[in-house]
């Protein structure tokens, strides 16, 4: 035999082990080319078994999602950076829509909408996977909203009650305290058994990363999920942001729990909706919004419920943020959202400016639960506050006209200032249910009319460590019950009279605020 031979008998011995190692047998797969990439759109050739909304895979794994179908090209919004994409590129479907973790591995993680991490290397630990897109619950499948999702905010609990299950709606003009009325709903979580989910949008990195270090400081972060899509991301990315942190929210309130969630900001998040659409060259609609700018929020809002006893009853509810300008709240997105959600609360910039935080105007702002929510103590004390506070506010615009002698109506001005004074309230400085009880209860009882307006707020800064200290019992039995009765409610109007005497005799009225 010849060296030849031996070769040749090597070669067939290799070639044997190879082929029987190989897997023979039939795989099919559909390959696409990227045509032209521009914007963060790629105008994909060549996958004609592709889905809407199906989860493609670039070269280099880069992410992206089919927007639009056309008989001969896809266009595909990129999520991530896609600066090694060019003509060429080849792109792969994935069949399976655009999902996310989810899980109590993300609980006090910073996440990106994909569920990636960003604070810190540590990879999440996700029970599942969930489309960002879901259906929301059915009538049948839903139950009445009656329990309180409480804000610690004493304008809010006291006016505009909030149900767990509701969707309310926080909006205004820039710069008007919109996050932080949002923020502070969170961080009064922080005693309860409901878990946060904070949507970023489109928002600045500094102002989320403020968010942040104001829910670790003052919040249970342990119990929050932050959910962020930053100016800086892909406008793909900022779309889906909403909508993943919804499916993140569904995984707690599917399983018997409660949920809160905040999107920050559905404007912008309608701006990015507007960018991918014309783009993708849809036809623009009233104010360049494509039409289905609605049926994008609703389908979204929509998931937010109170879930029958029979799904375990648990609940989320969501607080979608919105910006309008100059306070023009019949402008197209806000009267979507308006028509969406069930209230808002109505921030204004003259009362911003003026001092008056949180700037809620009482007029414009309404919720649709109200006192079906609201704890029966809160209730029995706050029935006329807002009755109060118009007419004081009408009053009070005809005494800048002159003077005014009549004795009812001074009463009723001095009744209105002390309301205002009630009504503000600093950032992070949430009050209990006994708190806002108490000082509702003084209010009725015409405590604060013989005291300085200046004293009223340092008497709310204040109360919460003298009940604790003067009516222990009496705050106890209303976390526990909800229920005022006739001899808790003079324990606390005692309470905090006792507490305004004490300041107005030792406190400066200058200094007071």
């Amino acid at each position: 035999m010849t060296m030849q031979d031996n070769n040749s008998a090597d070669w067939l011995g290799r070639a044997r082990e190879a082929l029987a190692r190989t897997d023979l047998s039939v795989q099919a797969q559909s390959v696409g080319r990227v045509e032209r990439i521009a914007d963060g759109i790629a105008q994909v050739s060549g996958l004609p078994d592709v889905r809407l909304n199906e989860l493609l895979v670039f070269d280099g794994g880069c992410a992206g999602y089919a927007l639009t179908l056309d008989a001969d090209a896809i266009l595909a919004v990129l999520l991530d950076e896609g600066a090694a994409i060019q003509a060429g590129s080849k792109v792969t479907g994935t069949g399976a829509v655009v999902r996310v973790p989810v899980g109590s591995g993300l609980l006090g993680r910073v996440v990106d909408p994909l569920g990636r991490p960003i604070d810190r290397d540590e990879t999440i630990a996700a029970e599942a996977h969930c489309p960002i897109e879901r259906p929301a619950p059915t009538i049948i499948e839903r139950d009445l909203v009656s329990d309180p999702m409480e804000t610690g905010i004493l304008v809010v609990d006291s006016l505009f009650t909030l149900g767990r299950g509701q969707r309310e709606l926080i909006i205004g003009d820039r710069a008007t305290g919109k996050t932080s009325i949002a923020v502070d709903a969170i961080c009064n979580q922080k005693n309860s058994d409901v878990i946060c989910v904070y949507v970023a949008v489109g928002q600045r990195a500094t102002a989320v990363e403020r968010v942040i270090e104001a829910v670790r400081a003052h919040g249970a972060p342990e119990r929050c999920i932050f959910v962020v899509a930053s100016a800086a991301a892909s406008p793909g990315l900022q779309w889906i942001a909403p909508f993943a942190g919804f499916t993140i929210a569904e995984y707690f309130r599917d399983r018997g729990q409660h949920a809160l969630i905040v999107i920050d900001d559905m404007t912008k998040h309608a701006a990015t909706h507007r960018e991918l659409a014309l783009l993708t060259r849809e036809p623009p609609g009233r104010e360049a919004y494509p039409g289905d700018i609605f049926y994008v929020h609703a389908r979204m809002l929509e998931r937010a419920a109170k879930l029958s006893a029979e799904l375990g009853g648990g609940s989320l509810t969501a607080l979608p943020v919105a910006e309008t300008d100059a306070g023009n709240l019949s402008a197209y997105i806000p009267t979507n959202l308006i028509s969406i959600t069930d209230g808002q609360i109505v921030l204004d910039s003259r009362l911003f400016a003026a001092n008056q935080r949180p700037a809620v105007d009482v007029g414009t702002s309404v919720s649709r639960v109200g006192g079906k929510a609201q704890k029966p103590a809160l209730r029995e004390v706050s029935g006329r506050i807002r009755l109060d506070y118009s007419q004081f506010l009408e009053l009070e615009m005809f005494t800048r006209f002159g003077g005014i002698s009549d004795t009812r109506v001074k009463a009723q001005i001095t009744r209105g200032e002390r309301i205002r004074a009630l009504l503000v309230q600093p950032r992070l400085a949430n009050l209990r249910l006994a708190d806002q009880t108490a000082l509702l209860a003084a209010l009725a009882e015409g405590i604060f009319d013989d005291f300085p307006t200046a004293t009223v707020g340092i008497v709310r800064a204040r109360l919460p460590t003298w009940l604790d200290a003067q009516a222990a019992d009496a705050v106890a039995m209303l976390a526990n019950t909800g229920v005022l009765d006739e001899a808790v409610r003079r324990r606390l109007v005692a309470a905090v009279s006792a507490l305004g005497a004490d300041v107005a005799a030792t406190e400066q009225p200058e200094a007071a605020l």
